[in-house]
């Protein structure tokens, strides 16, 4: 019998509505949703794919034990949880809580079930050591909002502005940031057909710079100077908001004297911007009527991330790029909580310093969570504390961690490490002591509720209007498949270790009562994903049992929310001049220009994403990788002629901490002096030699956890990573 069904796709934060076809229950094509009234049947070549997820060779369907020899044997998910769970009270017994840690990768996200609970299981056996990908990927929006503080009525949206400001991203690929991630090309292309001025600043002529009204192509690692650049020009010509910035703003003097050096003529010198494009590009942005500006992974991983975000919120509050009083909330939340808008500030605070305080480098806890890059030194560090047991949650740190040979030792190190997956394609499963076989995403039911709340995490991001759906299991597992979703393992291991847990409603901060809210499972009687999506959205505007009648998803816009007027005697304000960020600025001021000072290196390596792949997710899928297995070295064609380098050439790309090969690629548009390349690629073991065509090499062998790291987040220098190119293997 053939029929089809409507699904939610979970291959990237986007999770676009999809249309499954299915024979006798099981999918045999996916397409977008062209009734869909927010995507338009969007959908990527990562969702259309997911059929052959599902049959693909490398698909777990039960669990695996390896064994002395290195050997995988399958067993059953019962008895791996009872060894897992045997072997974990080992540990805790004689090392303490502390030795067990979390990793929660990149897929987390999109299953919004699993991150609560494996918190509350953290909490039950008393361990604080939860890390995730956020302190890899773009840990400066956190630490930035919490030193500027954020707008309670949020800000201006994509879909009426008239100009964007776009950094270091590309959403019409990334899918995440700026541009609203439903069918961001479309969205680009018809804001720009409707007068629309985008900004884009970013050292490659990307898709969205094609579209640009301005297109900043700096040099990588410059996005600091070029943005102090730009807020130095609009303070100067007085272009600012001044009754929003008199009204809700603080810090405009020291934030004008931190920026007095990155004159238009320095700025040009410095980040290799025309002077020109860069008053064009802050007069644009001043004064347009309404706007935003995002930043994404590329600049966050580049020196100063953190710096860079502040800036970005500097130049929204000067403009006043937020909702005001009166203005309708253009998405007041569906299955997340209600909220009362206000228009005025909520004040800063603490960006780190408090919490859990780490081994290493002087790290503590802080808004973006614990530094992912000191978990290999946590684990490889004798002594009081040390890691013993880490579980891994759709992520796979030998990839995606930087510092990949010390990562590698790391994970070997470990006494217990588990990975939770549905495939073995991911190299960490191959070094990991048990591989937990999971249900794939059409396997499991799916909401939108993560899309909706990454409005809270940074600006461009979420839904801009008030839509939701709910879809069920599309397909049970294979027949004789042995499978359990994430955040089942937490449950289950609690069970056998004889814990209470509670789990904090992660998206709704507060009840009614202004208490938080909390969920006490039933030890007893496992509740269903279903059940849990129920506690989840509680506290949400719509009763969740409305969102599920309607299968492919709706706008609930039948209840107009507007921004009120602020409370009165309300005294809080935005911070545009945070001393940490302004003391920063002054040292960028000061120190040599880069690009002049370091000739050994003459080559910046910046990161980038790719259409097919997700991280390292797509890339044993020959459709999905365009018929290659590695990731190309994309260059400049004038720099290949000038190195005498041709299409498809090895080269070795050498930097202050190690060196990779790499297979050139040319590249139209991309700035010269630069080489592109995505991350999460490699063999398994960065010292044995292997094959770059067969699995491409891994950019973060490029850097060092030790050197050139943000004192906060802790992420090294992992983009505009400065490098030299030599011809040959």
């Amino acid at each position: 019998m053939r029929d089809s069904v409507h699904g939610i796709c979970r291959s990237c934060a986007a999770m676009c509505p999809i249309v499954i076809d299915r024979e006798d229950g099981r999918p045999v094509r996916i397409i977008g949703d062209k009734h869909n009234p927010v995507y338009w049947g969007y959908t990527c070549i990562k969702g259309r794919e997911m059929v052959s997820q599902l049959r693909h060779p490398d698909r777990l369907l039960g669990s695996l034990r390896r064994e002395s020899d290195g050997r995988f044997t399958p067993i059953t998910s019962a008895q791996a949880l009872d060894e897992v769970t045997q072997k974990l009270q080992r540990i805790i017994a004689e090392h303490g809580p502390r030795a067990v840690a979390t990793y929660a990768g990149t897929y987390i996200f999109t299953y919004p079930a699993t991150q609560p609970v494996s918190t509350a299981w953290m909490n039950a056996i008393g361990s604080p050591m939860m890390f995730t990908s956020a302190t890899i990927d773009q840990p400066g929006k956190t630490i930035a909002a919490a030193l500027h503080g954020t707008w309670s009525a949020g800000p201006q949206v994509f879909d009426d502005a008239d100009t964007w400001l776009l950094v270091g991203v590309n959403p019409i690929v990334a899918h995440s940031g700026g541009v609203p991630n439903q069918n961001p090309a479309k969205r680009l292309k018809d804001a720009v057909e409707r007068g629309m001025k985008p900004i884009v600043l970013d050292p490659r002529r990307t898709e969205c710079a094609e579209r640009a009204f301005v297109h900043l192509q700096a040099r990588p690692g410059e996005d600091p100077a070029v943005l102090a650049g730009m807020i130095r020009v609009i303070l100067k010509e007085a272009l600012f908001d001044a009754g929003f910035v008199r009204a809700h703003v603080a810090g405009v003097d020291a934030l004008a004297a931190a920026v007095e050096p990155f004159t238009p003529q320095y700025v040009e010198r410095r980040a290799g911007v025309p002077m020109a494009d860069l008053e064009l590009a802050a007069r644009t942005f001043a004064t347009a009527g309404r706007g935003g500006a995002t930043a994404g992974t590329g600049s966050n991983m580049a020196p100063r991330g953190n710096l860079t975000e502040y800036l970005l919120l500097c130049l929204m509050s000067l403009c006043g790029r937020w909702l005001k009083a009166g203005e309708r909330v253009p998405n007041a939340g569906v299955m997340g909580p209600r909220f009362a808008p206000r228009a005025q500030a909520n004040a800063p605070w603490p960006a780190w310093g408090y919490g859990e305080k780490l081994r290493v480098r002087g790290f503590s806890d802080a808004a973006c969570g614990l530094p992912t890059s000191a978990l290999p030194d946590e684990i490889l560090l004798p002594g009081d504390g040390q890691v013993k047991a880490l579980i891994s949650i759709g992520g796979n740190p030998l990839m995606a961690w930087p510092d990949q040979k010390k990562t590698l030792a790391a994970l070997k190190a470990l006494d217990l490490f588990v990975c939770l997956d549905i495939q073995m394609a991911h190299n960490s499963c191959h070094l990991a002591h048990y591989n937990i076989g999971c249900k794939h995403s059409l396997e499991s039911p799916a909401i939108t509720l993560p899309n909706e709340m990454l409005s809270y995490f940074g600006t461009g991001f979420g839904y801009a209007v008030p839509y939701a759906q709910y879809a069920p299991a599309a397909t049970e597992p294979p027949p004789g498949a042995d499978l359990i979703e994430e955040w089942e393992f937490f449950y289950e291991v609690a069970r056998r270790m004889k814990l209470e847990l509670e789990m904090a409603v992660a998206y709704s901060w507060t009840t009614t009562s202004g208490e938080p809210a909390r969920y006490r499972f039933d030890m007893t009687r496992k509740p269903s994903t279903d059940e849990l999506f129920e506690v989840l959205c509680a506290e949400g505007r719509v009763p969740f049992a409305r969102v599920k009648e309607r299968p492919g998803g709706r706008v609930f816009d039948d209840e107009a929310i507007t921004v009120m007027p602020a409370e009165a005697g309300h005294a809080a304000r935005l911070q545009v001049g945070d001393g940490a960020m302004v003391a920063e600025l002054h040292a960028v001021a000061a120190e040599p220009i880069e690009h002049e000072a370091l000739r050994e290196y003459p080559f910046r390596l910046i990161s980038r994403r790719m259409h097919g792949v997700m991280n390292t997710t797509g890339r044993n899928n020959a459709r999905q990788m365009r018929h290659r297995h590695h990731n190309p070295a994309f260059m400049n064609p004038l720099d290949l002629a000038a190195l005498g380098l041709s299409d498809g050439d090895t080269i070795r790309i050498a930097s202050r901490y190690g060196e990779i090969p790499a297979i050139v690629e040319a590249e139209d548009g991309i700035r010269r002096g630069v080489i592109s390349m995505s991350h999460c690629f490699g063999g398994t073991d960065p010292d044995s030699p292997s094959d770059v065509r067969e699995a491409g090499a891994n950019t973060g062998l490029l850097a060092s956890v030790e050197h050139e790291y943000d004192p906060y987040s802790g992420i090294p220098r992992m983009s505009a990573i400065p490098v030299r190119i030599d011809k040959g293997a």
